[in-house]
């Protein structure tokens, strides 16, 4: 039985992508392990079909983090034998990279995001030359690879000369949940830099609805902070971590959801959130950005209204105009049934395993 290492920095307690994607592998044969980093907080981890490690830090935040997670990371692989070693995202890629040389293993890289063209990377100069060397160095010596985008893949190609393949980040099918839409708007996930809070915040005042987010992340003080600036605290609930099952019960019965990404940065401009999809299989229409990913899904379903910036008046006209247009409202979210039909983890986790069983056929 081959043996797959993922290494990710973040935790695993709520990482749903990285959930589908090992559980899928032990599912079709592999042996698989799941290393990321135990954050404060983090919550007892949860039984599961593959194996999950979590690696103790004394720093917490900032580059002593990156640089304390690596090196133990790299001396936990070292005393382990994997066939294969994956690096998510650029701040595991140092230590995955030297192990499969050590090794002699193949090794992968799971392109989450477009890690240097990140919002909180791009504004920062000297943050922003690290990130790219690192990439530039390391990003062409991993020839095997796949990411979430079609245009981040193709920004790789020509950037770098790999040839990744996409999988998208979908959910798995889920049976149809009888859910009573309440008059809420919900935010799910990492609650970072660029998700456009500084317009949204100030919106929900022009808002006829409530704000639920659901999520912690590098953003959370400021976010706290504005809405106490805006007198919101009993209009915008921020609720932090919330269990997957809770919070799949919490989109489901939302009216509509929220994906709001500023346009700085590659990575931002060319996402395709999680939280997009999730929206989709909840059934709930959503308010997103006009960028080339959202907009592609968006021509072929209907299932979104778009806008071009995450600026507060054009988002609030928007939000009003979804809980108040019942027509609109009614068509976006038929549409959303038809797209989850299409839009699957089933229909991704084929390619993923045929990307893998490729991986160990050429070793």
């Amino acid at each position: 039985m081959k043996e797959i290492y993922f290494c990710v920095t973040n935790n695993i307690s709520y990482d749903q992508r990285m959930k589908r994607i090992c559980t899928s592998l032990q599912q079709a044969g592999y042996k698989v392990s799941l290393v990321g980093r135990n954050t404060k907080g983090s919550p007892p981890l949860q039984s599961c079909e593959y194996r999950q490690v979590r690696l103790n830090c004394w720093f917490q935040t900032g580059k002593l983090m990156y640089l304390e997670f690596n090196l133990r990371l790299f001396i936990y692989l070292l005393f382990k034998n994997p066939d294969c070693i994956v690096a998510i995202d650029l701040d595991t890629i140092i230590p995955c990279y030297y192990i499969s040389v050590i090794k002699k293993i193949p090794r992968v890289y799971d392109a989450h995001e477009w890690f240097s063209e990140l919002k909180e990377v791009v504004t920062r100069p000297a943050i922003k030359k690290i990130w790219s060397a690192i990439e530039k160095k390391f990003l062409p010596r991993f020839k095997n690879g796949y990411t979430v985008s079609a245009s981040i893949a193709e920004a790789f190609k020509q950037k770098y000369g790999v040839d990744y393949v996409l999988i998208m980040n979908t959910p798995l099918p889920q049976p149809a949940v009888a859910a009573e839409n309440k008059k809420y708007l919900l935010y799910q996930g990492a609650v970072n830099e660029g998700r456009g809070f500084e317009w949204l915040i100030p919106a929900m005042k022009l808002v006829n609805a409530p704000l639920w987010i659901c999520g912690e992340g590098n953003y959370s003080d400021a976010c706290r902070k504005l809405i106490k600036e805006h007198g919101l605290e009993d209009k915008v609930i921020m609720k932090g971590y919330v269990a997957p099952a809770e919070l799949s019960t919490i989109t489901a019965s939302a009216y509509a959801g929220i994906n709001l990404v500023e346009p700085v940065g590659m990575n931002q401009y060319f996402s395709l959130a999680n939280k997009f999809f999730d929206y989709i299989h909840a059934g709930i229409p959503q308010l997103t950005m006009k960028f080339p990913e959202y907009e592609r899904i968006n021509d072929q379903y209907h299932i979104a209204v778009l806008i071009e910036e995450p600026e507060t008046e054009i988002i609030a006209l928007q939000l009003n105009n979804l809980l108040a247009n019942e027509v609109l409202y009614s068509t976006l979210k038929r549409n959303c049934a038809m797209a989850a039909k299409n839009l699957n983890w089933h229909r991704e986790e084929k390619k993923l395993i045929s990307f893998y069983m490729g991986i160990f056929h050429r070793t």
